[in-house]
């Protein structure tokens, strides 16, 4: 069931979702690879790296709904407990501030940041 739907959520990124993709895909960060839109769980996560146990989700606005927060808060707890560190970023800053976010995700596998993309 939450294959299918991966499968769809795959076909339908948004801009945000595409632009880190970008980065992300074909070992191109640090030599780690990450998947997109991976089932673990009830859950479908936007991207993970099951070597570096790192989980990147990008957050809408409707995020920012009380019901929302509390629902991404147990699902955050529920992932940390499988092992995983779990990075959140609003949709705005992927556009906006986009070398501070790889930078963040640099930081946190340990890596040399990233400069200029």
């Amino acid at each position: 069931m939450y294959h299918k739907l991966a499968r769809q959520l795959r076909r339908r990124m948004t801009d945000d979702e595409r632009k880190l993709w970008r980065e992300l895909r074909n070992r191109n960060f640090g030599h780690i690879k990450f998947r997109r839109q991976q089932p673990i769980g009830p859950y479908i996560v936007d991207f993970v790296s099951f070597e570096a146990n790192l989980i990147i989700e990008l957050d809408g606005t409707q995020h920012s709904e009380q019901g929302r927060r509390a629902a991404d808060e147990v699902r955050t707890r529920f992932l940390e407990a499988e092992g995983f560190r779990v990075l959140r970023y609003w949709n705005n800053e992927v556009f906006k501030e986009f070398d501070a976010v790889l930078n963040s995700i640099y930081h946190e596998l340990g890596l040399n940041q990233k400069t200029g993309s």
